[in-house]
C-alpha cells in the first residue's frame, strides 16, 4: 500500500447485468440460490481486479453482495418484519418502503463474515468493509417497538460492534460505518449519534472510519442539494465533535460540492477521506483534477493524514464510467505522490 495518500472508495460500485439490473439503486437480483451466491463471488472478483488495475490501495467488495447498504445487514437480524412494510421519509428527503421493528433487535449469527473472508482471500491489498452506521440504521426503518431513536440506535451499535469484531478477525483492515444521517440530524448527532458510533467501533483492532456524504447522485438527493444554498456547512456542526471522538477517519464530499474546504481544519488529528470523485455525473475527472482536489485539502490536512476517495458510491453509474473514475482517482493520487517525492 502507498505510504501516503492511499486511494480508496467510500461505497458501492455498479453491479454486472448478470447479477442485478444496471444502474439501479437497490436492484433485485437476477439469480437465486447457489447461482446467485456464485454470481456474487464472481462480481467481487471483477470489482477487485478493477480497483487493483486502477491503483486503488485499500480495496472493498463494492457492495456486490448487498442490495442495500442498510437493509441487507438488517435482513440478518431478528426483531424486524420485512414482510409487512411501512412507508417513512428517509433522511427527511423522500418516502421509502421500509421494514418494521416489531421486537427486540438481535443478531442470531454473523451477517457478513463469510463475505469478508472471501474478499480477503481474493486480494493481497488491505481490505475495507462497510457497515451501516447506527443512526442511519434507525432512520431506515419504521420503529414500532422501541419508540425511541436513541435507544434503537444504541441497540444497533452493540450489534454492529459484535459484527465488526468478527470482520476484523476475518482479516479486514478498515471498518467503515456509513452515516449519511449525520448530515441531516445535527442535534441528534451531537446528543447521541457520535456516542452510538463510538459504541459500534469500540475496541476494534483495526482502522475505523465514518463516511458522511450528501448521498448518491439520484434525483431526490440532487433536489435536496439545490436547497442547501451556495455553501454546504453541515459538516461544520459535527466535525468538532468528531475530532474528539475515538473514530480514526472521517470522510467529506469535496469534488464539485459546495462544501467550504476550510472545514477540513475542524478535524485536526484525524485522517480524512477526501472525496475527489463526483458520483453525480458521468463526466470523468482527469488525474490532474483529482490531484488539484488533493492539493486543496493539503492546505488544511497533512498529506500523511489524507485518504483520497470518492464522494459516495458509484452504483448509479455505468460500469465503464465507474472504471474510468477509479482510474482517475488512482492516477491522481499517484501524481501527487510523485510530485511530493513519496
Amino acid at each position: 500500500m502507498s505510504s501516503i495518500l492511499p486511494a480508496t472508495i467510500s461505497g458501492s460500485l455498479p453491479k454486472p447485468a448478470w447479477l442485478a439490473h444496471r444502474q439501479q439503486l437497490w436492484a433485485p437480483w437476477a439469480l437465486a440460490g447457489e447461482d446467485l451466491a456464485e454470481a456474487k463471488r464472481d462480481a467481487v472478483r471483477v470489482v477487485l481486479r478493477d480497483q487493483e488495475a486502477a491503483g486503488i490501495d485499500i480495496v472493498t467488495d463494492g457492495e456486490q453482495t448487498r442490495q442495500h447498504f442498510v437493509t441487507t445487514f438488517i435482513e440478518g437480524l431478528d426483531g424486524v418484519d420485512f414482510a409487512t412494510r411501512a412507508t417513512v421519509k428517509i433522511r427527511q428527503r423522500y418516502d421509502a418502503s421500509v421494514p418494521r421493528v416489531v421486537g427486540p433487535v438481535t443478531r442470531p449469527r454473523p451477517v457478513y463474515v463469510e463475505d469478508a473472508r472471501f474478499l480477503v482471500s481474493e486480494t493481497d491489498r488491505p481490505v475495507k468493509f462497510q457497515l451501516p452506521g447506527p443512526m442511519t440504521m434507525a432512520d431506515t426503518l419504521a420503529d414500532e417497538y422501541y419508540g425511541d431513536r436513541e435507544r434503537l440506535a444504541m441497540e444497533f451499535a452493540a450489534i454492529l460492534n459484535a459484527e465488526a469484531r468478527e470482520l476484523v478477525a476475518a482479516g479486514v483492515s478498515v471498518i467503515q460505518f456509513d452515516e449519511p444521517a449525520f448530515n441531516v440530524y445535527m442535534e441528534d448527532v451531537k446528543a447521541w449519534g457520535i456516542s452510538a458510533l463510538e459504541r459500534a467501533a469500540a475496541d476494534l483492532s483495526c482502522t475505523t472510519a465514518v463516511h458522511i456524504c450528501y448521498g448518491y447522485g439520484i434525483e431526490a438527493n440532487i433536489k435536496w442539494k439545490e436547497t442547501l444554498g451556495p455553501e454546504w456547512r453541515q459538516y461544520e456542526e459535527t466535525f468538532p465533535a468528531l475530532a474528539t471522538s475515538a473514530i480514526d477517519q472521517v470522510s467529506l464530499e469535496v469534488a464539485h460540492s459546495h462544501v467550504p474546504i476550510e472545514l477540513l481544519g475542524l478535524l485536526g488529528g484525524k485522517d480524512v477521506m477526501v472525496g475527489a470523485i463526483d458520483v453525480a455525473t458521468d463526466d470523468i475527472e482527469t488525474p490532474e483534477e483529482v490531484a488539484a482536489t488533493i492539493y486543496r485539502a493539503m492546505e488544511y490536512v497533512p498529506a500523511e493524514n489524507l485518504v483520497p476517495s470518492t464522494n459516495c458510491g458509484l452504483v448509479p453509474l455505468s460500469r465503464d464510467v465507474a472504471r474510468a473514475k477509479l482510474k482517475a482517482l488512482g492516477a491522481g493520487a499517484a501524481l501527487v505522490r510523485s510530485e511530493l517525492g513519496a
